[in-house]
């Protein structure tokens, strides 16, 4: 016996799937049969327009959970940030918040300020598909951001260059493409652009600062950027950069490299073109022609049929996989203690939100993997895929049951990959599938019993499949 999924079906929602992956992290098989009632194109208009949805129900998580609603606690705020991924109707919100984090890097041990990392983060949310040039003033006037680079210490006459290296280096053009100068003058542009603080940190805890402009501080002489001379100030300094090619290729190939095929580490982006470099092309020309809109770019991006053919081309990150794994179990019908712990799980896994190691954020695609990060992501998803009471599983189990007890050993790890997400696996990979399902005997379903004993060949199977190296993939 075959399964009742036709071939023309279950392309559509393999694509659907690999849509859902990249714009969030994944879908159950429900939700992708849901979603393929409408066409690929209306998708994405969906996805690019979250404001047609209400925001991630946190109400039942600061009941259950209290410590998650604390900023004050960054381990659990990141752990929010993963159940939002896992379960909001607006995924690409989400999963631009977490380009953004990693693209504008800052950290909890320095800031030492949930509050304020919060604001950041929130921040990423309401601008994260908007304009270039809104995105990078609204990162400029981050009081985050500001103590992460020094700029609240940048006055006239006592230049800080950090910020204005950084947002020339690693947030908006790359190496390579402007000069030391530019450095000098873009932090000279900056000077005065601060934060206020009206109580002390301590003994109150932290709270979400504000931007303040000081014009006293403020380097008011000439200055020449990028080829253009003025009394600039930040905002100039902006607007000049979104102008440039350079700014668009640039952030052309950091959306590749999240939403479609690893690139290399960006340090080497200078030296190493792109592996498709007519796709950044035609992103940054979109770039260009809109002024900057990343919503225009990212309609672009997941239209393009190099978008559509790039499945399982990227490794996914630990936040990607923890919440993914969270997608393909099923949250419980009220939140667990034990998302309380999914912070420290990605952290096992070699990714602290909130927490990048550095500026330039984290090292990505295969360094992702080694040995013991590995071990840490197959553990984690193998659990949780053992939990026969989650509703994913569960509901795993009840379609493959529906199909009656004749599926063949190759029937039943084809529906199997199909329900776990259209996992595309290799040969060998298959045909060791294929053996374990063999050595199970045939599932049975007509007494309790043999539901019970059909049902761990199952998980069997299943905890096999996400323990293969392709399950590393979105």
């Amino acid at each position: 016996m075959t399964t009742e999924i036709s071939i023309s079906t279950d392309e559509r929602i393999a694509l659907i799937g690999h849509l859902m992956r990249r714009v969030g992290v994944g879908a159950s098989r429900d939700r992708l049969e849901s979603l393929s009632e409408k066409s690929y194109e209306q998708l994405v208009e969906d996805l690019l327009s979250p404001n047609l949805y209400a925001d991630p129900d946190v109400d039942l998580l600061d009941r259950y959970l209290p410590q998650s609603a604390s900023p004050d606690t960054g381990a659990t705020w990141a752990a929010r940030w993963m159940y939002n991924l896992a379960q909001s109707d607006r995924p690409l919100m989400e999963k631009m918040a977490l380009f953004w984090h990693h693209v504008f890097a800052t950290a909890w041990y320095k800031a030492e300020n949930g509050p304020a990392i919060v604001q950041h983060m929130e921040m990423f949310r309401e601008v994260g598909l908007g304009n270039m040039r809104d995105i990078l003033l609204a990162l400029s006037k981050d009081p985050n951001m500001i103590y992460w680079l020094d700029n609240s210490e940048s006055r006239d006459g006592a230049v800080n260059e950090n910020y204005g290296r950084e947002l020339l280096e690693l947030f908006s053009m790359g190496i390579g493409t402007y000069s030391e100068t530019d450095v000098k003058m873009a932090a000279r542009a900056f000077t005065g652009w601060t934060f206020k603080q009206p109580i002390p940190l301590y003994p109150y805890g932290g709270y979400a600062a504000e931007f303040i402009y000081r014009p006293e501080q403020h380097d008011n002489s000439e200055k020449e950027f990028l080829g253009e001379k003025g009394n600039f100030n930040g905002e100039d300094i902006i607007d000049i950069i979104v102008k440039q090619e350079a700014c668009a290729r640039f952030i052309s190939r950091h959306l590749y490299n999240f939403f479609v095929a690893d690139e290399p580490q960006v340090p080497a982006w200078s030296i190493t073109p792109p592996q498709d470099q007519q796709a950044i092309d035609e992103l940054t020309n979109v770039f260009l022609e809109s002024d900057g809109d990343l919503t225009e770019v990212m309609r672009t991006l997941l239209n393009a049929n190099w978008f559509k053919n790039a499945r399982f081309k990227k490794i996914k990150s630990p936040a990607e996989f923890v919440a993914g794994a969270l997608v393909l179990s099923g949250l419980p019908e009220t939140p667990h203690p034990m998302l309380a712990s999914l912070n420290a799980a990605t952290t096992a896994m070699g990714q602290q939100l909130l927490n990048p190691p550095t500026v330039e954020g984290w090292h990505t695609g295969k360094e992702w993997l080694d040995a013991g990060t590995l071990t840490e992501r197959v553990n984690f998803v193998v659990n949780q895929v053992a939990e026969v009471s989650l509703p994913g599983v569960s509901s795993i189990l009840s379609r493959i049951e529906s199909q009656g007890d004749n599926l063949s050993p190759e029937d039943l790890v084809n529906l199997c990959l199909n329900l776990t997400g259209h996992v595309e696996i290799s040969g060998d990979t298959h045909s060791a599938l294929v053996d374990l399902a063999s050595q199970g005997g045939q599932l049975q379903f007509d007494t309790d019993a043999n539901i019970a004993e059909s049902q761990k060949q199952i998980i069997r199977l299943l905890q096999l499949i996400v323990s293969a190296p392709e399950y590393q993939f979105a």
